[in-house]
């Protein structure tokens, strides 16, 4: 299994989202989250907002996967997160030893189901 995060620019949320629901991955999480990658918090104008300094509002959209699914998911992240630009992020692939469902005490591959 593994964990996947992305950390995206806010306005290509939605398009991450249908991405993945292409490839019917629906189970996910998204944060609110801020950071800096190479541009190093150079001024962006974010909804007619200008943020500047050190970090910038992002999104990180975070999902586990059978291993079977991972660049499958990886590839949809980057379709919806795409933009050329600078600042279009990052995609994380992290072992996961174990997943539990706490409702049924499920575990493994068929609790991320």
């Amino acid at each position: 299994m593994k964990y996947i995060v992305a950390v995206i620019q806010p306005d290509r949320l939605d398009e991450v989202i249908a991405a993945l629901a292409e490839e019917e991955v629906y189970l996910l999480t998204v944060s609110d989250v801020m950071g800096r990658g190479r541009q190093k918090g150079i001024a962006e104008v974010y909804r007619s907002h200008v943020e500047r300094g050190g970090l910038l509002h992002k999104i990180k959209v975070e999902v586990a996967v059978s291993n079977n699914n991972v660049w499958q998911v990886v590839d949809a992240i980057t379709r919806g997160a795409y933009t050329g630009n600078i600042g279009d992020g990052k995609i994380f692939v992290l072992e996961m030893d174990e997943c539990v469902r706490i409702r049924t005490g499920e575990t493994g591959v068929s609790a991320l189901a």
